[in-house]
């Protein structure tokens, strides 16, 4: 680190030297993630309700390869701003962007139809994969790898909670309240503004000084250049790659069966935020007990297979058994488990890479290939129901979940032995 560098840092770290210390400042990161999850699970149900009242869960597909187009097109408006702008601006404009939109929408939605329903669905993805990924970007730029193994179960523990309290916020003011699906808009749009507080005391508050500018010996350097860094992102990718290829199959299932047992939207709303709660909960659980012990003892390549060994069980269960209790299972299994040892697991196979790749990287892993692989299971459903009967679909892409999954732990094992090259200690 050049000597102008370090005096920037030093100037940085030494402001508010008590709230930079370790549990503080995780904590504030916790309340953040919190707020961030919390705006998040308010729409989420709200989006499929009103998706499925005016299109129907069949067409799902559809919008989700919407959403992925809609997300490469915003990708290069986003690396454009980080060229340009800090970090922590870009994740303060993002928030106020996405708050105001959601006024906007609200708006909109007093002359409901299809038009506004797709809109409104694919505005929420790509709200919920920008802020979450911009958020841990930002964590992993001023967490080390030390520290990141001591803290991160903690801070995704904040976005767990946030998903109860917005699902189950969600399903109280639309059952108990004169509130509709549409009303939940205001709520989110109230909370993103306080995170745009938030971040902007935790800024002046020096909570955001890069740790990068002191790293040492990181095996994948700034110039990305080594043939084994391009091994080690490509084979993360495969990861998410086969992730995003099971998923929606589990959500299509999922919102079929949920479709066909509710039928009025603000019943189904009720429905999907409670459901949400409890997969938050279940996420709480597994973060809490499960995924510190593991990361201990095994390593955070261990905690990538509770995932698809979940999705794989449940989803066997469903194929002799296709009824909502099952379907929701395998959602729980693939959702409440990427939420928490699955998604802590991750962002430590980011921690050998320098906060510059960091943000690069994961602005095209994390955000264009979550959606665009999205894109490859979206059509492979498209496929199976096209060219098979109704009464074979579920058994169908059932075992094509299962299959996929047993590739995706082999694919675990490869991962394994590159971070076990790579991470620093």
């Amino acid at each position: 680190m050049s000597h102008s560098g370090r005096d920037i840092f030093l100037e940085c770290v030494m402001r508010y030297p008590i709230l930079r210390s370790s549990g503080v400042r995780a904590g504030l990161f916790f309340f953040n993630f919190f707020l961030v999850i919390t705006t998040l699970y308010q729409l989420k149900p709200a989006s499929r309700s009103i998706f499925i009242e005016f299109m129907g869960a069949s067409r799902l597909p559809y919008i989700w390869i919407a959403v992925a187009l809609s997300m490469g097109l915003f990708l290069s408006l986003y690396h454009w701003l980080v060229a340009k702008l800090s970090r922590k601006h870009v994740v303060m404009g993002s928030v106020l962007v996405f708050g105001i939109a959601l006024l906007l929408f609200r708006i909109w939605f007093f002359f409901p139809g299809r038009a506004a329903a797709i809109a409104f669905y694919v505005f929420v993805d790509i709200l919920g994969v920008v802020l979450v990924e911009q958020f841990w970007s930002l964590v992993n730029s001023v967490y080390s790898s030390r520290e990141g193994k001591s803290w991160y179960g903690l801070v995704g523990t904040g976005g767990l909670l946030g998903g109860v309290t917005g699902g189950g916020v969600s399903a109280l003011l639309i059952r108990y309240t004169p509130m509709k699906t549409d009303d939940l808009l205001v709520s989110a749009a109230i909370t993103l503004f306080v995170v745009l507080t938030l971040i902007t005391i935790m800024g002046r508050c020096g909570l955001f000084c890069e740790v990068d500018e002191i790293k040492t010996g990181s095996a994948l350097d700034e110039s990305g250049s080594s043939t084994g860094f391009k091994r080690y992102l490509i084979l993360i990718a495969l990861i998410l790659m086969l992730s995003q290829l099971i998923s929606p199959i589990t959500e299509f299932l999922f919102m079929n069966t949920v479709e066909s047992t509710y039928i009025d939207m603000e019943a189904r709303t009720a429905f999907l935020s409670f459901f949400f709660s409890l997969l938050s909960l279940v996420s709480i659980g597994v973060n809490l007990m499960i995924t510190p012990l593991i990361h201990r003892f095994f390593g955070p390549t261990t905690g990538l297979l509770a995932q698809p060994l979940a999705i794989m069980v449940f989803s066997t269960l469903f194929f002799f058994n296709p009824t909502l209790l099952f379907a929701g299972a395998t959602r729980i299994g693939d959702r409440g488990l990427s939420y928490s040892i699955n998604r802590a697991s991750k962002e430590l196979l980011y921690l050998p890479i320098g906060s510059l790749l960091i943000y690069r990287a994961k602005a095209w892993i994390d955000m264009l290939g979550y959606r665009l692989f999205k894109v490859f299971g979206s059509a492979l459903i498209l496929l199976v129901t096209g060219l098979t009967r109704a009464s074979l679909h579920f058994a169908y892409l059932s075992l094509i979940a299962i299959s996929g999954c047993v590739l995706w732990m082999l694919m675990v094992g490869f991962v394994a032995r590159e971070y076990r090259r790579y991470k620093t200690e």
